[in-house]
């Protein structure tokens, strides 16, 4: 019987020749194209993120972490943990924050007593304040989120700015220690703490202590305009008082709302005795 496999010529993987005899690669140029692309991408991300510690003031060792401070739940791939958000750096920035700002305003305000501290301790760490710090270093449009829709999106970003402010802060802490947080803080929140930037008493009472001085009755707040979906809603509410233009805020609760259009006629009116302390 005749041997057949003789017949069967072998494959070659041996690149082709050029007309002058060299080698021709065969690497197929959408993978070359590919390649340059992720290149590309990647000194992109890198400039992206030198750009980001040249805003936040510090250079990572690790850059993970300020990416995780930076990434929403929504935007982890399946099978990562909540943990690889922001969410555990938040709570940890939180504390850092406020054990540096406690001791910035026990040495600014050596006279003042345990009550004014913590007031103004609650101001320059509410989310608002933290939210603002954000906003000054821009990093609104660096947080990472998932695919939640386009005015979700914009909604989401700005409701979770503050959470993201205390997680850079928790990263920064992780990646530089106690010195590296505590300039950061100080960085951002000394002009804050010597210029409280809305009064440090709730602004509903002390506008109608100045209404009720006035001979004015209580103000009336209304609820003007309600948006957003039923688990993030976005309230506008209305104060009013005889004899005065009305003044409206917005917040994610009625009663936040409330404090920012009380805040808004305080201004408007040069209404004095805010600053309790």
């Amino acid at each position: 019987m005749k041997d057949e496999a003789k017949d069967i010529a072998p494959q070659t993987t041996e690149p082709a020749a050029a007309p002058g005899g060299e080698a021709v690669s065969k690497t197929p140029a959408k993978k070359k194209r590919a390649r340059g692309s992720k290149a590309k991408d990647k000194a992109k991300a890198a400039d992206a993120n030198a750009a980001l510690e040249a805003r936040i003031g510090h250079g990572f060792a690790d850059p993970n972490l300020l990416m995780q401070a930076i990434t929403h739940v929504s935007a982890l791939k399946s099978g990562r943990k909540r943990g690889d958000s922001y969410q555990r750096l938040e709570f940890l920035g939180d504390h850092v924050l406020g054990l540096v700002v406690s001791d910035m305003l026990y040495h600014a305000f050596p006279n003042a007593d345990e009550g004014e501290l913590s007031k103004r301790l609650a101001e320059l760490v509410r989310k608002e304040s933290c939210a603002d710090v954000a906003k000054s270093l821009g990093l609104l449009d660096d947080i990472k989120l998932g695919s939640v829709g386009s005015s979700a999106d914009a909604r989401l970003r700005k409701s979770i700015l503050g959470d993201i402010c205390e997680a850079v802060i928790g990263a920064i802490f992780l990646d530089g220690g106690h010195a590296a947080a505590d300039e950061f803080v100080k960085r951002n929140w000394t002009e804050r703490m010597h210029k409280p930037r809305r009064p440090l008493r709730d602004p509903k009472t002390v506008l109608q202590e100045w209404a009720q001085g006035k001979g004015l009755p209580t103000p009336v707040y209304r609820e003007v305009e309600r948006t957003g979906p039923h688990h993030d809603p976005e309230f506008r509410v209305a104060v009013d008082l005889p004899g005065l233009a009305p003044a409206e805020g917005t917040g994610g609760s009625k009663r936040a709302a409330e404090k920012v259009a009380a805040s808004v006629m305080i201004e408007r009116e040069g209404v004095g005795g805010g600053n309790d302390g």
